[in-house]
């Protein structure tokens, strides 16, 4: 897919370029990690990409061409089962370290031997291991024989042996959990020592293990401020000619009026401008615009169907009025409820100001086996009512306790995300209008301890987004419906028969019964309202007239630095 419909403002006289050799990009939030074996949030990876390689990567625009990176070529053999690489001769890391074939070996196990929970190594351990997980309910479903047997070393080559084809695995590999590091480096750094003895020592850590970098990448590390910035410094001894900018700053602003004078000033050269802002630099001179970028993201809210008992969200535990108890969410009244509740249409013109759509299920809009014929929830507060009254046990004419006695909960976005605080607004407001035993608070959390609550199963209820990894519906079907899924493992949503069929999506290379197993998961995500569905925007990019050289592809999780100028 190439990106398209993009639509610039220019000034006509250009002004005095401000910090000519260094970028600054200012956005919200932050990363959570600079470990790509951790990390599995746009933030983190945004920084990773800039600095770290992997072995293909994504020509240009282009969400399925691909072009070499740190191999030069490769080959697939054994009707896809076999996948060799020739690795790069001569590159250096940045500390000086040569590249090897067996840093690369060790790069893609210890993403596997890693694993945490909530991370990305499920790419990785489903086409090499057919597991999703290195752990079951007993222990270890999986041998460091598998792992290393998955992975290995052939001269200057190295081999990927799946289990079974797997149609977006070269995808896979433009993942930043597929950056390729020194492994001399990452143990001096207390990363796995890539030994069979100790592997289970380093499985699942509770905590980022690596705060520094040690890339091949166009860029250095040099300095992670917490909550603050992420500055990267030019490599000058790259493969490739260097990059023209010296320096980039990613800065972490939540508030919008700080960022939009900073812009206006010329301080800052790219910024995150949310959606119910932007009227305010329309036709603003000194900017560029791009509009109606078509994007592989969907905004959605999710339950929580088993919440942690610990959790701080959920009142007296109980169906008293003053709290929700921890399986509040697993009854399907309660949430095709909350669905019937929120208002779409005023969602999409008030917070996306138009430039989006809403959609029937997890698979966006120009994925492969979109279904625009699947259902979608509408918003309807007498349907809404009538699920509130059935939930628990009860019915229309004999309300159950959810109407009769009412709740008090919380929504849950990140900080400054202005755009997911609009929709749990809109939904706060309408679902208290039902009843007025129903209490909703509305409360933004900032992103790193966000995610960390999700992964802990506290969170009832949560607006957030998924950026695709890859251009293929497993890539959406598996995390909102799994049950080891990014967002439906830590929802507590389990069906064996939707695990099953999602299994046979990404095993199946038949056109037909691809997009017949898409439909009927499609079919089956609006019929359990497992989450909320409530849009696809279109994307927008803000910049000074002064930047060139950007440009856009819907993967990417923030700007490709090296090819971008000032002048």
């Amino acid at each position: 897919m190439s990106a398209g419909g993009l639509t610039q403002t220019w000034t006509v006289r250009k002004t005095e370029v401000k910090n000519p050799n260094t970028l600054i990009y200012e956005t919200i939030g932050g990363p959570a990690t600079m470990d790509p074996a951790w990390s599995y949030d746009t933030a983190s990876s945004a920084v990773i990409f800039n600095v770290y390689e992997t072995l293909v990567f994504y020509e240009g625009t282009s969400t399925e061409e691909l072009k070499p990176q740190l191999a030069t070529e490769w080959e697939i053999e054994d009707n896809g089962l076999t996948y060799r690489f020739k690795i790069r001769e001569g590159v250096k890391f940045h500390n000086g370290n040569t590249l090897t074939p067996s840093d690369v070996e060790y790069s893609i196990e210890r993403a596997m031997v890693y694993d945490r929970s909530g991370g990305p190594s499920w790419m990785l351990l489903e086409p090499l291991l057919d597991v999703h997980s290195t752990r079951g309910g007993d222990g270890m479903k999986v041998s460091f024989e598998n792992i290393d047997q998955a992975v290995e070393v052939q001269d200057q080559w190295v081999v990927f042996h799946l289990k079974e084809s797997y149609a977006p695995f070269m995808q896979v590999l433009c993942h930043s959990v597929a950056s390729i590091m020194d492994q001399e480096w990452a143990t001096q750094q207390g990363a796995w020592p890539g030994t069979a003895e100790t592997w289970e020592n380093y499985n699942n850590p509770g905590e980022p293990v690596l705060e520094d970098m040690n890339g091949t990448g166009p860029f250095e590390f040099d300095r992670w401020e917490h909550g603050n910035q992420v500055v990267l410094t030019r490599n000058d001894d790259y493969r490739r000619e260097p990059a023209d900018l010296e320096r980039v700053k990613m800065k972490y602003i939540d508030e919008w009026t700080t960022r939009k004078l900073e812009f206006l000033a010329g301080d800052a050269d790219m910024i995150y401008v949310p959606r119910s802002h932007i009227g305010e630099l329309e036709d603003t001179k000194g900017i560029e615009v791009y509009k109606n970028l078509p994007t592989l993201q969907t905004t959605s809210l999710f339950f929580t169907m088993n919440i942690a008992e610990d959790s701080q969200w959920i009142g007296s535990g109980k169906l008293d009025g003053e709290g929700i108890p921890p399986d509040f969410f697993s009854d399907k009244h309660v949430r095709k409820a909350f669905a019937n509740s929120f208002d779409y249409q005023t969602f999409i013109e008030s917070a996306l100001q138009g430039e989006g759509k809403q959609i029937p299920g997890p698979v966006p809009s120009g994925m492969p086996y979109f279904n625009s014929e699947a259902g979608k929830y509408s918003f309807d507060l007498e349907l809404a009512e009538k699920h509130f009254k059935q939930a628990y046990g009860g019915s229309v004419e004999d309300p159950g306790p959810v109407w009769e006695e009412g709740f008090k909960m919380q929504i849950l976005y990140n900080t400054g995300n202005t755009t997911r605080r609009i929709a749990s607004n809109i939904l706060k407001d309408k679902v208290e209008s039902i009843n007025n035993k129903f209490e909703v608070e509305v409360v933004d959390r900032k992103w790193s301890t966000f995610l960390n609550e999700l992964v802990g199963m506290s969170l009832p209820l949560y607006a957030i987004g998924w950026l695709a990894d890859y251009a293929d519906p497993h890539n959406f079907a598996y995390p909102h419906m799994h049950s080891q899924g990014t967002f439906s493992g830590f929802q507590g949503y389990e069906n064996e028969y939707v695990d099953d069929l999602i299994m046979e999506g990404i095993r199946t290379t038949d056109p037909e019964e691809r997009q017949e197993i898409y439909y009927e998961l499609q079919r089956i995500y609006h019929e359990e309202a497992i989450s909320i569905p409530i849009a696809q925007p279109l994307g927008r990019h803000y910049q000074r007239e002064w930047v060139n050289g950007w440009y856009y592809n819907p993967i990417y999780s923030g700007p490709y630095f090296y090819t971008i100028w000032k002048g």
